[in-house]
């Protein structure tokens, strides 16, 4: 049960529509933030890792993520000095997807029961229903939700047309860049800090097992205002990870613990993936 309490309604965080003359059409425009340029903390030290493994284990009462090594791919924790960017505040919602659909006619987020089954997901066919698009259009109450069933190639797609339509260049972040935005300067664990507190964001630990709109969970922003860094949805990066593989950021809905909810966790998924977990945001130029 979600009590309506621990979820605030931030307008500012979930939607700005802009009215573009020239192309004469209302567009949700993404928020964004800039990041200055300063202090790049990348990956994590031997201890931040054990933390994460504890935190499984204790979450899910096994150390299947030890064992298998999850967090062992991370690169030793260093820090150098980068550029500024600026990047979406949120995950693109399913309200902003909407807009390029309906404009390009693109094929809306959706997955055939054959494809699902192919992926190989332990999650059912059945739990994407609720994600799934009908006639072009989000599920009812999930227009600011991020949207998901997309795959690399879509979120790309995406990018490429707000570049035309703004005169902007927007692009997938990478990885280092939205780790950048996600930790702040100083190389903290969590988006808020050193400790793991599942209040601040939206995880399995305190359900509901769903997606939630974004910006709901304030007080579980990065120091630069990112929001829903950690949790909610994982998010595809322009950062390359063998053939045809992107690595995904942020961990999601689905996870407890949450060690792969770190700014510094990282896997990779295949470009083709169009998974209930993963959404993205994006970088102006």
């Amino acid at each position: 049960m979600i009590k309506s309490s621990r979820y605030r309604y931030i307008p500012a965080i979930l939607l700005a529509i802009c009215c573009v003359a020239s192309f004469g059409f209302a567009r949700a425009e993404p928020i964004t933030i800039e990041i200055a340029a300063g202090n790049y903390f990348i990956g994590s030290s031997a201890a931040q890792r054990d933390i994460a493994y504890n935190l499984d284990e204790a979450a899910y009462g096994h150390s299947i993520t030890r064992d298998q090594k999850w967090y062992d791919n991370e690169p030793p924790l260093s820090k150098k000095t980068g550029p500024a960017f600026t990047i979406t505040r949120s995950q693109i919602t399913n309200r902003q997807y909407a807009e390029f659909v309906r404009q390009n006619r693109y094929p809306a987020p959706d997955v055939t029961s054959e494809t699902w089954r192919g992926y190989g997901l332990i999650h059912p066919y059945a739990r994407t229903r609720r994600h799934a698009w009908q006639n072009g259009k989000p599920p009812t109450g999930r227009e600011d939700h991020p949207v998901v069933l997309v795959s690399y190639k879509d979120a790309s797609a995406y990018a490429a047309w707000l570049t035309k339509t703004t005169g902007q260049t927007w692009r997938l972040p990478r990885e280092q860049e939205w780790e950048r935005a996600a930790r702040g300067d100083d190389g903290r664990m969590f988006p808020w800090g050193n400790h793991f507190d599942a209040a601040l964001l939206n995880s399995h630990d305190q359900g509901p097992f769903d997606t939630l709109p974004v910006g709901l969970f304030p007080n579980g922003h990065s120091p630069h205002g990112l929001v829903d860094a950690a949790g909610q949805v994982f998010e595809w990066t322009a950062t390359a990870a063998g053939a045809s593989r992107h690595i995904v950021k942020g961990g999601s809905w689905d996870d407890k613990g949450c060690g792969v909810c770190r700014p510094a966790a990282r896997h990779s998924r295949p470009d083709h993936l169009k998974h209930i977990l993963i959404g993205f945001r994006l970088i102006r130029e």
